[in-house]
């Protein structure tokens, strides 16, 4: 069957059985890039489910492009709170000022990647989604997709560029934003990791890996362990009940984030002494490593380096990551 035969068929079976999502629309490009553009960095490396509610807040927040850019930066982490990965909202914000600076969105590819934190798969979706433009989009679900459809089981690190290629193929030339979304679908939907569905699937008779016994281990992936670091982090408490607390300015992920102060390898020397070891600890897995925190306690008017002391209360008004809200809810919880 010609790829663009199997295109349409997916495309047949979208408009049946697509998802209704808040940033999408049915039937061409998204008449608004905007809403196009904070979707897709909210959707890096965070599933749909988790990204609905702080999209839907998010918009309401800053509904415009113009509003993003004016904002203050402090506020906008406060309301990426709980996605994790806080450099993409520092990104975003820095690409809404490029956008308003030169006056329009950026229609090709190349002028796309020069916009902070946008990646080839980033700058695909967006023009696909935003400009109805055939790009191929390749991410996770689509790479499994392309190796099942042909039956690639060579390492996935080896046949990127041969995925890619196939994916294009693929890719309607006459509906490549309802494409995007079709395929998005078909991976989120259908051609699950696990326990695929083979028997809903549009592209089931084609498909090179159906009904075959290895289709749950496609793609095949090198396994690398991730290495573990082991930290310390110090909930410093004074005489009226309130916890120091910091705003981390160094670069980072979690810069400009609020923090009680810690450390990712071994222990803070300035605390080390006065601490009591709680024998708590908090497992954190970031892309490139994961973290354990030994979790310490102190007593102290004062405290060393900028921050000050607030009332767990008052925690909410302060964007805190992640992980350091995996830290205050193990520590209280034990109390």
């Amino acid at each position: 069957m010609k790829e663009q035969n199997l295109s349409q068929a997916l495309l047949d079976w979208y408009y049946k059985n697509g998802r209704d999502l808040p940033w999408r629309v049915k039937g061409g490009a998204h008449e608004n890039p905007y809403v196009v553009l904070v979707s897709e960095f909210m959707l890096q490396q965070t599933t749909v489910k988790t990204v609905i509610p702080y999209f839907t807040k998010f918009m309401a927040r800053f509904p415009t492009i113009f509003d993003l850019a004016q904002a203050d930066l402090e506020e906008v982490y406060h309301y990426w709170q709980g996605l994790g990965y806080y450099s993409r909202a520092r990104s975003l914000k820095q690409t809404a000022e490029m956008i308003v600076a030169r006056g329009d969105f950026p229609q090709t590819e190349a002028e796309v990647l020069k916009l902070k934190g946008v990646g080839e798969y980033t700058a695909a979706s967006f023009l696909a989604l935003a400009f109805n433009q055939p790009l191929a989009v390749v991410d996770g679900n689509v790479m499994r997709i392309i190796c099942r459809m042909y039956h690639l089981t060579q390492p996935l690190e080896d046949i990127k560029q041969d995925i890619k290629a196939k994916a294009l193929k693929l890719t309607s030339v006459q509906n490549p934003a309802d494409y995007a979304s079709a395929i998005m679908d078909l991976g989120a939907m259908i051609c699950t990791p696990k326990n695929p569905h083979c028997h809903d699937c549009p592209w089931q008779k084609y498909c090179a890996s159906a009904g075959k016994s290895d289709v749950e281990h496609i793609p095949y992936r090198k396994k690398n362990e991730k290495p573990v670091r082991y930290g310390a982090v110090y909930l410093i408490k004074n005489s009226e009940g309130k916890y120091f607390i910091q705003k981390r300015m160094e670069k980072g992920l979690l810069s400009g984030l609020y923090a009680f102060p810690w450390c990712d390898n071994g222990t803070l020397q300035i605390y080390a002494k006065a601490a009591e070891d709680t024998g708590l600890e908090v497992v954190h897995v970031f892309t490139h490593f994961k973290l354990v925190l030994r979790l310490f306690v102190l007593e102290a008017e004062s405290s060393v380096g900028n921050g000050l002391f607030v009332f767990p209360s008052a925690f909410e008004n302060y964007p805190f990551s992640t992980l350091m809200k995996k830290v205050w809810k193990k520590f209280s919880l034990a109390e």
